[in-house]
C-alpha cells in the first residue's frame, strides 16, 4: 500500500509538473546578451529568486540592483501562497528557457515574472504578446461579441481607475435570452498611470477580434496588462474584495499568536486542515487530468506572439459563406480603371496582377487569373473559401473574389512595399535593411510556413517559396504570398506527388525536381535558399568578377567545410548593417540544415522556429547540400530552363516554372 502511494505521488507530482509547463509562454528578447561572469548575471541570479519571499499581500513587486531591474505579478484574484509558488517555479523557469537574453518574460497561470535592463516601472510595455484561446465558438456570436465588448471596457474603466496597490476588475455578462454568461478579469500592473493601464488593456482588447472573434473563452497577455474572459466562473471574488494594506518599507506583518484557551482547538484544526489540503490536492489533481483530456479532445490550442507583426492567428477569420467574400466585378474593373497597363503590377504565373482602389479607399491587389483553370465554379468557390479563411500576420490576406462569364479575380490586400528581392539584390535598396531587418524577415517567414504546415485547418506546403513570393509591408515585416493558389489551379496533385511541376529553379528541392514528390520538407529547402539569399544579398545564382562563380547553395557550403562561411555575409551588413557576425553565421548553419539532400535530415518548420529563437541551443552538422556543385556544374543540366527575368516583377507571384510529366535521375 506505502509504495503504491509512493508511486502515486510522483505520477501526480509529475503530471502537475508538465501540466505547468505546458500552461507557461516565455519571451526571450534579442537586443542583447549577458556573459556567464557579468555583475547582470550575478544580479539576476540573486534578484529572480528573492521575488516571491518579497512580495507582499498586493500581490506585485519589483526590485532592482547590478544594472537588473524585475517585477513580479500575481494574478489579482489568487491567493499570496499559491502566487509565490508561482513565483518561484517562474523564476526557475525564465533562467533556464533564457540563459543569457538581458531582457525576458514569462506568463504562468497564477503569475508573471519579467526583467530587463532598463527600467520596468511605471512603463508601459505591451510586446510581446502571448494568447490562450479556446477554438470552440459560441451558439450567438453577434450578441456575444458585443456582450463582451461592452464588460471588457466596463471593467477596464474600473481597473485603471484603481489604487497603487491593485489595478484589477472583474465581472460577468448574461445574454437576454439567459442561455449564456461571460466572466471577465482584467489586471494591469498597479505602477501605472491610469491612462496608461487603460491604453494597454485597449491593445489586448483589440487582440480579440483577430484570433478569437467568437471564442468560448480567451486570454491575451502582455507584460503591463492582461485580459481573460470565459463562459464559466473563474474568479475568485472574495480574494479581489479583500482589503489591501501598504506594509511599512523594511517591515513583515507580525504572526498571528493563538491564545490559550483556543490552542487545542487550533491543534484540531491544523490536523483538519491539513486532511483537507491532501484531499483537495487530490481532487486537484484528478480535476486537471480530467480538464486536459477535454482541452486535448476538443482542441484547446495555444497561440505565440512574440512580435506584434511576427505572430499567429488562427483560421477562419469570422468567414462563414463564400457569398460574404464575394466581390461585384463592375466594382473591381473599376478600382483597376478597366485593368490598366498603368495599374499592373507585374504578370504571375496565373495571370496578371493590378493595382486597385475601393470607393471606401482601400488599396488592393487584384489577380486577373488565367481562363482555362479547368475548375467548375463551385469547386472554384470553395477553394477560395478554404484560402480566405487561412488567416497569418505573415501571410498575405485573400480579401475574396469576384466572377462574371469565364472571368475570375482573386482580390487580396495591398502590401506597400513590393517584394523581398526588389530591396535584398539591389545595392541602393538593400542599405534600407540593416541585420536587425533581415533576422526579423527570416523569423516572419518561418512563422508563416509554420502556420502552414502545422497550424492550418490543412497542412499547406507552399512549393514555390522564394524572394519574389515574399511582400514587405510599410514596417518592412514579411507577408508570404501565392500559399493558396497552387491548391486553387492543381486539381492534380496530392500530399505526395504531382504529375506537373510547379515551382522555380535553384529554390526547388531535388526530389521535387526529379520526381515532382513534394512535402513539408520541400518547403524547408526552398526556405534554407531563401535565407542564404537574405544573408548574402545575393540571388541563387551569381556573378562575381565578371564571372560565373556557380551556385550560392555551392558556395555557402564549400564556405562552410572551409570555415570561411563569413566570407559569405553582404559586405553591407558587416560594415554598416549591425548585428552579430556570430547570428548571421549561425543563419547560414541553419539555411544549410534546410538544404541537405536528403528530406528527412532535414527539420521540421517547428524547429527551425526553436533554432532561430534559442541562440544556446547546439545546432547538429549538416550534411552535403542538394543539388551540389563541386566544380561549378550541376547534376542537373537547368542553364536552359532557369526562371525568366523580367523587369517587372509581380506583387503576389514571380513566373514559375512548369514542367510536364515526371523526371528521372539523369
Amino acid at each position: 500500500m506505502g509504495f503504491a502511494l509512493i508511486i502515486f505521488l510522483i505520477l501526480v507530482t509529475a503530471l502537475t509538473q508538465h501540466f505547468a509547463l505546458v500552461s507557461s509562454q516565455y519571451d526571450c528578447s534579442t537586443i542583447g546578451n549577458y556573459t556567464s561572469e557579468s555583475l547582470y548575471r550575478f544580479s539576476l541570479n540573486s534578484l529572480l529568486p528573492s521575488l516571491s519571499s518579497n512580495i507582499g499581500n498586493a500581490g506585485f513587486y519589483d526590485a532592482s540592483g547590478g544594472g537588473v531591474y524585475a517585477a513580479a505579478l500575481c494574478r489579482a484574484d489568487m491567493q499570496l501562497e499559491e502566487c509565490r509558488g508561482c513565483l518561484d517555479t517562474a523564476a526557475t523557469y525564465i533562467i533556464q528557457q533564457c540563459p543569457n537574453q538581458l531582457e525576458a518574460v514569462t506568463w504562468f497561470e497564477y503569475c508573471m515574472v519579467r526583467y530587463s535592463n532598463n527600467t520596468i516601472v511605471g512603463t508601459l510595455a505591451t510586446s510581446p504578446q502571448y494568447i490562450l484561446y479556446n477554438l470552440l465558438n459560441v451558439s450567438s456570436p453577434q450578441q456575444f461579441i458585443e456582450a463582451r465588448a461592452s464588460l471588457l471596457d466596463e471593467l477596464r474603466e474600473q481597473a485603471a481607475e484603481g489604487g497603487p496597490l491593485r489595478k484589477a476588475a472583474a465581472g460577468n455578462r448574461t445574454s437576454a435570452s439567459e442561455d449564456w454568461r461571460i466572466y471577465g478579469l482584467v489586471q494591469c500592473t498597479p505602477d501605472l498611470s491610469p491612462e496608461n493601464c487603460s491604453s494597454c488593456l485597449a491593445e489586448a482588447a483589440r487582440f480579440l477580434p483577430l484570433c478569437c472573434e467568437a471564442s468560448q473563452g480567451a486570454r491575451v497577455y502582455m507584460p503591463s496588462c492582461n485580459i481573460r474572459y470565459e463562459n464559466s466562473p473563474f474568479v475568485n471574488l472574495t480574494r479581489l474584495q479583500e482589503p489591501l494594506i501598504q506594509p511599512s518599507a523594511g517591515l513583515q506583518e507580525p504572526p498571528i499568536q493563538p491564545s490559550a484557551a483556543n490552542a487545542d482547538d487550533d491543534s484540531s484544526s491544523n490536523t483538519r486542515k491539513i486532511i483537507i489540503i491532501i484531499v483537495s490536492s487530490i481532487v486537484a489533481f484528478v480535476a486537471i487530468a480530467a480538464a486536459v483530456g477535454i482541452l486535448a479532445m476538443k482542441g484547446f490550442k495555444l497561440k505565440r506572439k512574440a512580435d506584434p507583426m511576427i505572430g499567429d492567428y488562427d483560421d477562419d477569420g469570422g468567414i462563414s459563406t463564400v457569398e460574404s467574400i464575394q466581390y461585384d466585378f463592375d466594382k473591381i474593373k473599376s478600382a483597376t480603371n478597366d485593368f490598366s497597363d498603368a495599374n499592373e503590377l507585374g504578370q504571375g504565373g496565373f495571370g496578371t496582377v493590378y493595382k486597385g482602389k475601393l470607393e471606401n479607399g482601400r488599396e488592393i491587389a487584384v489577380k486577373r487569373l488565367s481562363r482555362d483553370l479547368g475548375q467548375g465554379d463551385l469547386e472554384f468557390k470553395n477553394e477560395v473559401l478554404f484560402v480566405a479563411r487561412l488567416q497569418h500576420r505573415n501571410l498575405v490576406r485573400l480579401l475574396g473574389f469576384s466572377m462574371k462569364g469565364p472571368e475570375r479575380l482573386l482580390v487580396y490586400e495591398f502590401v506597400q512595399n513590393g517584394s523581398l528581392d526588389q530591396f535584398i539584390f539591389d545595392r541602393a535598396k538593400a542599405v534600407l535593411l540593416d541585420w536587425e531587418s533581415r533576422y526579423k524577415i527570416i523569423g516572419g517567414v518561418a512563422r508563416g510556413v509554420l502556420y502552414l504546415h502545422e497550424d492550418s485547418r490543412l497542412r499547406i506546403i507552399h512549393r514555390d517559396l522564394k524572394a519574389s513570393n515574399v511582400l514587405l509591408n510599410e514596417e518592412m515585416n514579411p507577408k508570404i504570398s501565392d500559399f493558396g493558389l497552387a491548391k486553387l489551379v492543381e486539381p492534380d496533385a496530392t500530399q505526395e506527388s504531382t504529375s506537373r511541376i510547379v515551382g522555380t529553379y535553384g529554390y526547388m528541392a531535388p526530389e521535387y525536381a526529379y520526381h515532382g514528390h513534394f512535402s513539408i520538407k520541400s518547403d524547408i529547402y526552398s526556405f534554407g535558399v531563401l535565407v542564404l539569399e537574405i544573408v548574402s544579398g545575393q540571388k541563387k545564382t551569381f556573378i562575381q568578377d565578371g564571372h560565373n562563380s556557380g551556385d550560392l547553395l555551392s558556395y555557402a557550403w564549400r564556405s562552410w567545410r572551409e570555415g570561411t562561411s563569413a566570407n559569405i555575409i553582404d559586405p553591407f551588413l558587416k560594415a554598416n548593417g549591425g548585428g552579430s557576425q556570430q547570428d548571421m553565421v549561425r543563419c547560414i548553419h541553419i539555411a544549410l540544415l534546410c538544404v541537405q539532400e536528403n528530406p528527412d535530415d532535414r527539420p521540421t518548420m517547428a524547429s527551425v522556429v526553436v533554432m532561430l529563437n534559442s541562440f544556446s541551443l547546439t545546432l547538429p552538422q549538416p550534411t552535403e547540400p542538394g543539388f551540389y556543385m563541386s566544380s561549378g556544374f550541376s547534376k542537373l543540366a537547368l542553364s536552359n530552363q532557369t526562371e525568366r527575368s523580367r523587369s517587372s516583377e509581380s506583387l503576389l507571384a514571380d513566373q514559375p516554372v512548369y514542367i510536364s510529366g515526371n523526371h528521372d535521375d539523369s
